[in-house]
């Protein structure tokens, strides 16, 4: 084994806490795992917390397969300031009277209610998204007046939780296609309503088909270690969504091999994905090609915590 690998290959959920960032998450999981190959799915903001998907061995590779499409947060929104980064952390630019109408319950439920649906966002200036090959964020740090592109997002629920504050802080649930911001929808709320508003406070409660049940503390990860990791993993299968193809110990060998196998019981359409189960870990992920299944990626090692 190399030097800095551990063997562990699985996939993990943290519960990342407030003032982190998603990379010294990472940093955190290899001392405590003893592992160098980690990674992380769907960023979270130092700001926010709440579940974050982590790869770990050969479970890294699986990052940017998973199905994320719709993430949900529980977000608190603050009426009568607007922000340079749409969050707590920014310059105040800024700043409107709060509606009155806004310490109304009803008022305040239907409002959030009515913000299901499609939209075209422009995401917040202090982004991720990358402009010319630099980070739009950097180019903002920089004093540069970053205009981003609207992109087509879902609203799929909103909810209102409670209303504080005589109305100046409105907490909801929201569930959102990739690459929604909430940011962006807590500064546009308090444009609609004649006002100003940023995100105070952002806790995420799912990533896909993974949620807060299934996550792990960082302090309870330093504890149990590399030898008491395997009871904290996440079923692949479940977190990848693809239909799931059994091998028989030949099919593996031939598989891990490159050469192409059965399509078997599976139900997939002709360019669609499934999952290669042997024993109790995801070894591949292949496509159909006619009545065969063909290598898209292949784990030796196995990604474990399959579940039946």
């Amino acid at each position: 084994m190399r030097r800095g690998q551990s063997g562990i290959n699985c996939l993990l959920a943290v519960d990342k806490p407030v003032g982190m960032s998603s990379h010294d998450v990472v940093g955190r999981v290899r001392r405590a795992l003893g592992e160098r190959r980690v990674g992380h799915a769907g960023t979270l903001d130092p700001a926010a917390s709440g579940v974050l998907v982590v790869g770990v061995g050969q479970g890294t590779r699986l990052m940017g397969m998973l199905t994320q499409d719709s993430k949900s947060y529980l977000a608190e929104i603050r009426f009568g300031a607007e922000t340079d980064t749409d969050d707590a952390e920014g310059r105040v630019v800024r700043e409107a009277a709060l509606p009155a109408a806004c310490a109304d319950v009803d008022f305040a439920r239907e409002t959030v209610a009515r913000l299901v649906g499609e939209h075209d966002q422009v995401p917040p200036a202090y982004s991720a998204i990358s402009i010319g090959g630099e980070r739009a964020y950097k180019r903002a740090r920089a004093g540069e007046d970053v205009e981003l592109p609207a992109r087509h997002i879902t609203i799929e629920g909103a909810m209102l939780i409670s209303v504080a504050e005589e109305g100046a802080v409105w907490t909801c649930a929201f569930t959102v296609s990739k690459g929604t911001y909430i940011r962006s929808i807590a500064r546009d709320l308090g444009r609609s309503l004649g006002s100003a508003a940023h995100l105070c406070g952002l806790r995420r409660t799912s990533s896909g088909s993974v949620d807060a049940s299934s996550c792990v503390s960082l302090d309870d990860l330093d504890a149990r270690g590399a030898d008491g990791v395997a009871e904290l993993a996440l079923d692949p299968v479940r977190a990848l969504g693809l239909p799931v193809r059994s091998l028989s110990e030949k099919e593996r060998d031939d598989a891990l091999c490159g050469r192409a196998i059965s399509c078997g019981a599976v139900r997939v359409a002709d360019g669609g994905r499934v999952t290669l189960v042997f024993g109790s870990s995801v070894v591949g992920v292949w496509e159909r090609d006619g009545s065969r299944l063909r290598c898209v990626a292949n784990f030796p090692a196995g990604v474990s915590g399959v579940r039946a």
